[in-house]
């Protein structure tokens, strides 16, 4: 007895998984994190925390603390795009210099791992999050809590890499349409060669 021919099965097309994306918030006695995922329009959250260093410890001390933070969160998290907060100019050219040192270990530590870099300006993370550019700190905790539905609101640091990860999300560099095009219109990439080991 012969069988028919099976009816050819209809291959249904894998639907794309989450993207996950890093924020961070870089300082240099504390720099915040922050994981989530984005799957279409929907945003969940995946970690946050802070990196923290010692004002003691000598500057590369702590300059290296940072950059081996950042590395491990994304050797923990595996994040396929990064953003980090621009350096804004204090009143105070001292502070300025070391916040930007500290940021730059931090871009060091994401380029170093291949990761895309997207950068965002502070009232622009804050227009994203909030609506409007001159937000509290309180209502940007507020507002990503919201967003993020968390059971509560994280600290200010983990807040505002958490916000810069939103902000990406909602637009930036692309999910999956990131380029070396250089300045855009939402953000900055930075296009820096991959460290060699």
């Amino acid at each position: 007895m012969t069988m028919p021919p099976a009816a050819p099965r209809k291959i249904e097309p894998e639907s794309p998984g989450p993207i996950r994306l890093l924020g961070i918030d870089p300082g240099l006695c504390i720099t915040g994190f922050g994981v989530i995922d984005r799957l279409g329009n929907k945003l969940t959250y995946v970690a946050s925390g802070c990196i923290r260093t010692d004002a003691k410890m000598a500057l590369p001390e702590r300059l290296g603390i940072i950059n081996r933070g950042i590395a491990e969160i994304v050797a923990t998290y595996t994040p396929a795009q990064s953003s980090i907060e621009e350096v804004f100019l204090n009143k105070n050219p001292w502070s300025s210099l070391l916040l930007g040192q500290a940021r730059g270990a931090a871009i060091g530590a994401l380029v170093g791992a291949g990761l895309p870099v997207a950068e965002y300006g502070t009232m622009q993370i804050k227009q994203a999050v909030v609506g409007h550019g001159r937000a509290t700190k309180a209502q940007v905790q507020h507002m990503v809590r919201r967003l993020l539905s968390l059971p509560g609101e994280p600290s200010p640091d983990a807040a505002d890499a958490l916000a810069c990860a939103i902000t990406h999300a909602h637009g930036g560099q692309g999910l999956g349409a990131l380029s070396s095009a250089g300045r855009r219109k939402s953000g900055r990439l930075t296009s820096l060669p991959h460290a060699k080991s």
